[in-house]
């Protein structure tokens, strides 16, 4: 008898009709059962965003003929939040994947991003997730090298579990005729955005401003993501959503003066 195919799961950022989820899709089709629950337009930058005050629709979509999907007003993190308590409500999905993201979503980008908030939702939720992200911003950008690894991926996910309360933050390096080094399990490096703001003026004569800046990366280690990726190994980097530092609590009780009275503060004058 054959065994019962896993349910997958999947959303993105970059919107439904993404190349990105039609990848996914398609790789995703040759493991499991799959439903599409996505932002009907794209959501990138959004961080982890959920829809409050506001109205969430969600409709069938006929951006894919072959299997079940959804499309979402709302975020990355509506989309998953939808798709377990409304759409999939008496299923629970074997495994959440979202993407594959056009661009790189390393290093502290994990923060802004949608596609790994729609994971990391999912883990919230207790179900384990992966997000997938392709280090090329091209408008052409080919996804058909990311493939079979994403599978690899995934099929190695499905089979050993993903560990609780984690999502993976899985990045690939962009097609080129130097071939893929490997798949490193790393941390994530400790970099940042530099930003810039341009000022200008709109054809009204209001003021405006546009966000620049440059990728910042002092950390030297040869255990991160950005050095993976530097070296054409595609990064796997567990994520936890919670994040308190726990290294800083004995540091605090120890040093802070958070006993005892209030210190008085002066009368504000009348």
């Amino acid at each position: 008898m054959a065994s019962k195919k896993p349910l997958i799961l999947i959303s993105n950022d970059d919107g439904i009709t993404a190349p990105g989820i039609r990848t996914l899709v398609k790789v995703m089709k040759r493991i499991g059962e799959v439903v599409v629950v996505a932002p009907n337009g794209p959501q990138s930058g959004m961080g982890h965003a959920i829809t409050v005050g506001n109205t969430l629709r969600l409709d069938k979509s006929t951006a894919f003929t072959d299997v079940e999907a959804y499309e979402c007003s709302g975020t990355p993190a509506d989309c998953v939040k939808l798709a377990k308590h409304h759409v999939l409500k008496d299923r629970q999905p074997d495994l959440v994947v979202s993407g594959i993201n056009h661009g790189s979503n390393s290093s502290i980008s994990v923060l802004y991003s949608g596609t790994m908030s729609a994971a990391i939702e999912a883990a919230i939720e207790g179900l384990p997730a992966i997000g997938f992200s392709l280090c090329d911003y091209g408008h052409e950008a080919d996804f058909s090298h990311t493939e079979p690894y994403v599978e690899q991926i995934v099929r190695q996910a499905l089979a050993h579990g993903v560990p609780v309360n984690t999502a993976l933050n899985v990045n690939i390096p962009k097609n080129s005729t130097k071939p893929i080094a490997g798949i490193k399990v790393c941390r994530q490096a400790h970099a940042r955005w530099q930003e810039e703001f341009d000022e200008r003026m709109d054809p009204n004569n209001r003021r405006y401003f546009w966000m620049t800046g440059n990728f910042v990366n002092p950390d030297k280690g040869e255990d991160t993501d950005e050095w993976a990726l530097a070296h054409n190994y595609i990064s796997v980097v567990p994520c936890q959503y919670d994040l308190t530092a726990y290294h800083t609590i004995a540091q605090i009780n120890n040093e802070w003066q958070l006993e005892g009275e209030p210190i008085p503060t002066e009368k504000a004058p009348d």
